[in-house]
């Protein structure tokens, strides 16, 4: 099945978290309608889409999404002998749902690609440079505050800024609200300038809290 026949029915797992394009989530798969999209897509091979729940919870239906997520597909697999999942999932591509489908036997949508051929600008290394220094900054803050490893708080960037735009935002600094303003935002220079700005936030926060404030 090829990605534009997969997105006229895209199994769907709504989610309290964002998946980036290049990361990897993992995922515990206990409810019965996502064991049942597991299934379908590890005997087609087929990939799935991940969008943020804005309103409601990821059990038992009845939630609101955010119409813009990432397909990914499913790269590991272990099955539990009660049936139950484990799952590391890796993004792909930005999607937009179009239309969501019946939800039985699971979530389905029909869903489009997000244009990401928009060029970086002139400033983007620059920005990537600012933005991975932010991201280590509170690194460091977190890690004096014992909410995070003393020993990984310099994690590799890559060069390519539309790339460290995705990693940096996949290292959990922000939360799931900042994170679908970053999938979201359009183009590569966009994308840094808006990290940069949660990120300068965030760090402030940090600051204040780790002397005490």
């Amino acid at each position: 099945m090829s990605p534009e026949e997969a997105l006229a029915d895209l199994p769907m797992f709504p989610l309290g978290s964002v998946l980036f394009p290049g990361a990897v989530m993992p995922l515990h798969v206990f409810e019965p309608r996502y064991r049942a999209l597991t299934g379908h897509c590890l005997e087609r091979d087929s990939p799935l889409g991940v969008v943020l729940i804005e309103r409601g919870s990821e059990v038992g239906g009845g939630d609101v999404r955010f119409p813009v997520g990432t397909m990914g597909r499913i790269a590991r697999s272990v099955a539990l002998p009660d049936g139950r999942w484990l799952l590391a999932v890796v993004g792909e591509r930005r999607v937009r749902v179009e239309e969501w489908l019946p939800e039985e036997p699971f979530p389905r949508a029909r869903a489009s690609f997000v244009d990401d051929t928009v060029p970086p600008g002139a400033g983007a290394v620059a920005a990537r440079d600012e933005v991975a220094r932010q991201a280590r900054e509170a690194m460091a803050l977190l890690a004096r505050l014992g909410e995070w490893p003393e020993g990984d708080t310099d994690p590799h960037v890559p060069a390519q800024p539309e790339a460290a735009a995705w990693r940096v935002a996949s290292f959990g600094l922000l939360g799931p609200a900042d994170n679908q303003r970053v999938l979201e935002a359009d183009g590569v220079s966009a994308r840094l300038a808006l990290l940069a700005s949660l990120l300068a936030e965030e760090v402030d926060v940090l600051a204040l809290r780790a002397a005490g404030g």
